[in-house]
This record gives C-alpha cells, sequence and structure tokens, in this order.
C-alpha cells in the first residue's frame, strides 16, 4: 500500500505537468501548412525541431527529398535568421512554432507533430543537422525501407550517430557553406563507443525502454564516441528516428527514443555534422538561452575556447565510403532478410 507521501508526490505530479502542458498549449502557434496531411499508405512525415536553420535547409531539403519525403513538419522554436521564410517556399511544409525553452519542454515538443500531423504514419524525426541514412536509400528510398518494416510488423528502426569531422581544426569549418562541409567532413572515429545491451540497467533511461521489443537481440545503444574522448561527454549516440506512431506507441518522451514499440532488426546510420559551420558560436548561444536539457555544451565550449585548433582527427579515424562497410566494422547491425529485400526490390 502506498503512503500518504507517495500519494501526495504523486499528485503533485500530475498538476504540475498540466500545468506545464497548459502552458505549452498557450505558447503553440500555427504559422504555415495545412492543419491536416494528404498522405498515402507508406509515406513518411519528416518530424524537425528547429531554431535558426538557414545554414541547413538547402541540403537538408536536398538529401529528404531525394530519399522520398514528401512531407516536412517543423516545429520552430524562436528562429530569428530567416528560417521561417525559407520553409515557407518549399512544397509540403507545415510550420508550427513554441518558443518556451527546450530544457524544460522539449518531450511536449517534439511530441506535437507526431501527434497531430503523424497519428499511424510512419514518422522520421531528424535534427537539421542530422542527414539519415540507410542500405538502399538510392534504390528503394525511404518508401521502400517502411514497406520492409511494416511487412514484418516492426514499428520503429534504431540508428547510430556517427560524428562527422574534416581533416583539419575544427575552426576551419566556421565560415564554410553546410553544402561543402558535406563534401568535407568525410571522417569519422569510432574507437571509443562503449555499448550497452538494449535493456541494460545501465542506461539512464532505461524505465522509457522497458515496453520496447527487439526482432535482433544484437540492436544496442551506443554512448560516447570520439565526442566522449575528445571533450569528455557522455552523449547517446542511439536514436529511434523512424517510428510508426500507431496504437500504444508514444512517439519521442525522450529526445533518443519512442515507447511501446518493436525495433526492427537492421539499424541504420545518422551522419551527425554537429561541427558544420561556426558550431562555437551556436554552443554560446544554446548557453546563452538556458537550453541544456543534455549538459554537453559548457564543456565542450570550454575545450574549444582553450585550443582554437582542436581537431577530432586522429589516427584512429576511417574515411566515409558507403553504409554497408559500417556493418563489417560493428557499428551497425545487418540483418540477411532486409538485404535480400533490398536486392529484390531494386
Amino acid at each position: 500500500m502506498k503512503g500518504p507521501l507517495h500519494i501526495f508526490r504523486r499528485a503533485w505530479h500530475h498538476i504540475a505537468e498540466a500545468r506545464r502542458g497548459a502552458r505549452f498549449a498557450a505558447a503553440l502557434q500555427h504559422l504555415h501548412g495545412p492543419k491536416a496531411l494528404d498522405t498515402e499508405v507508406d509515406d513518411v512525415v519528416l518530424i524537425a525541431l528547429v531554431r535558426d536553420g538557414t545554414y541547413y535547409l538547402d541540403a537538408f531539403f536536398r538529401h529528404y527529398r531525394a530519399m522520398g519525403i514528401r512531407h516536412f513538419v517543423f516545429i520552430d522554436n524562436g528562429s530569428s535568421d530567416g528560417t521561417i521564410e525559407r520553409i515557407k517556399r518549399e512544397k509540403g511544409t507545415v510550420i508550427d512554432q513554441c518558443k518556451l525553452p527546450l530544457a524544460r519542454y522539449e518531450d511536449l515538443i517534439r511530441q506535437y507533430p507526431a501527434q497531430t500531423y503523424g497519428k499511424n504514419r510512419w514518422c522520421l524525426y531528424v535534427d537539421m543537422d542530422e542527414i539519415f541514412d540507410f542500405e538502399g536509400r538510392t534504390s528503394i528510398g525511404i518508401k521502400g525501407l517502411v514497406n520492409y518494416l511494416q511487412g514484418r510488423g516492426d514499428t520503429a528502426m534504431v540508428a547510430q550517430m556517427l560524428e562527422m569531422f574534416p581533416k583539419g581544426p575544427l575552426i576551419e569549418a566556421a565560415q564554410k557553406p553546410y553544402k561543402q562541409a558535406l563534401l568535407e567532413f568525410l571522417y569519422f572515429d569510432i574507437t571509443a563507443v562503449r555499448k550497452l545491451a538494449y535493456h541494460s540497467p545501465e542506461i539512464p533511461f532505461t524505465a522509457l525502454l522497458q515496453g520496447n521489443s527487439l526482432s535482433n537481440r544484437n540492436v544496442e545503444f551506443f554512448f560516447d564516441g570520439v565526442r566522449g574522448k575528445v571533450f569528455g561527454e557522455t552523449c547517446c549516440l542511439t536514436k529511434h528516428p523512424l517510428v510508426f506512431n500507431g496504437p500504444g506507441v508514444t512517439p519521442a518522451p525522450h529526445p533518443h527514443l519512442s515507447m511501446g514499440v518493436q525495433v526492427a532488426d537492421v539499424t541504420g546510420v545518422i551522419k551527425h555534422y554537429k561541427f558544420a559551420g561556426d558550431s562555437g558560436a551556436r554552443d554560446a548561444a544554446t548557453l546563452a538561452n538556458g537550453d541544456l536539457a543534455h549538459g554537453e555544451d559548457a564543456a565542450r565550449a570550454q575545450l574549444m575556447s582553450q585550443d582554437p585548433d582542436l581537431s577530432l582527427f586522429s589516427l584512429d579515424a576511417r574515411r566515409w565510403n558507403r553504409v554497408e562497410l559500417l556493418y563489417r566494422a560493428g557499428f551497425l547491425v545487418r540483418s540477411d532478410a532486409y538485404s535480400a529485400f533490398v536486392e529484390a526490390h531494386k
């Protein structure tokens, strides 16, 4: 039997959450696009949280349209650099806006687009500096991928984040356009990746994963990587970017996962361009806004200010080639069934 203190705490938590939800609803604005999407069965709705994202948008749209995405839903967190005007020029876009601080409202901000535009649809969660990739992207595209997942009864796909960097100092990328950074950030380092079983109690948010089931026990959670190696960050590298928001699924209660999902037997990669452009200025802006939800930016900003010529490149770095080679490196999980599916549907 629960004691009075436990009951009081639960009641207080519910009241606080109700107030937080009410404040979020009051702060929400619909700025652009339809309030309901006209989608086909195999359409995937891309969902992106954005603030001051003009640096990324040209290459972002090019990559995801080539993959087969037709619907882009952006939740803006207070852009002031022309991001909203730029998105409005693109077909198939929706913009909602909530300027509340991410440190307190990120879960609600990320969940809202899926619950509003992605009910009983496949949703692809990506940030502006993330390039999602997978075996068969150029041959069967995103629609082929979800057809495979749906045919198996899977409702989510895990992807591992691969930090991309150039050969020289990071500061040299500060003035380069994103298109050029994508061409020059050719290297990655996976020597310091820490791996845990998917349901390991060592994962800080393991309670959120307990209702998820795996099709392949080789799917794991990764942490640290090159940012841990260089900056001492204990960052999580694993995400569930692709999720079917159907019955029993809770999309994005945490930036890295959804709940109530059946995880696919194959994993993809998110090429992460955290250090493209003026990453030092972005970290400083994040610190100024108080958005320290992940607790990473302060230490990174301090180290980069102390060493302006800091580079992530070392003798451990590998050059990017293609997704399939990450299977051999043990970074991604391969599925014979999926590879056969891709071959059959080229």
